[in-house]
């Protein structure tokens, strides 16, 4: 039985370690994807959020030290593979109207927080399974922390998708408004001829 309990500690340490990890990339790569974002809310949302992830750090910090440990990253290959998606979006629609990128943005802000909830919501799972009532505690300040970031990220793409349907509908009514106003005055052109 001993074993496997110190199996399940070993589990839920490693897990803390690639919490660690994931909020330590975040505060490394927020800052370029804020400065990206053409809308101002969603730009000062994720600004904010960069202030609460570097709490998240210090959190996660006061859990090891409340286990007697050295806080110490796994590399999170998962929150790894978001940020490069995210990247990669950014890169790809930096073209693209300023809807589109916020969008791609916001969507991608996302999908962090649902993989942080997830790996959090585990977290305390365990904590409490194990007798770490403090750490789990801590946790639980942090996920409630993710899932307000969520909600409020869900309102601003919601506008924000709103916003760029509006303007892509805007723009394809002037083309097409356009493109009838030109087609009328071809005749008039070759009449005149």
């Amino acid at each position: 039985m001993p074993k496997k309990a110190t199996g399940l500690q070993q589990l839920f340490v490693e897990e803390l370690q690639d919490l660690y990890d994931a909020e330590k990339q975040l505060t490394r790569a927020l800052p370029k994807v804020a400065k990206s974002a053409n809308d101002d809310e969603l730009g000062e949302a994720l600004r904010e959020h960069l202030e609460v992830t570097k709490g998240h750090v210090e959190r996660l910090e006061q859990a090891f030290e409340s286990l007697d440990l050295k806080a110490k990253s796994k590399p999170c290959a998962g929150m790894r593979g978001i940020v490069s998606e995210a990247s990669e979006a950014i890169e790809e629609k930096q073209s693209d109207s300023e809807g589109v990128l916020d969008a791609a943005i916001a969507f991608g802000a996302r999908r962090v927080e649902h993989y942080e909830i997830a790996g959090y919501a585990a977290a305390i799972d365990m904590a409490r399974e194990l007798g770490h009532e403090d750490v789990a505690g801590l946790l639980e300040e942090t996920l409630q922390e993710e899932q307000e970031a969520d909600e409020k990220l869900a309102e601003i793409c919601k506008r924000i998708l709103q916003d760029a349907v509006s303007s892509e509908q805007s723009s394809e009514m002037e083309e097409s408004a356009e493109g009838r106003s030109r087609g009328r005055q071809r005749p008039k052109t070759r009449a005149a001829r």
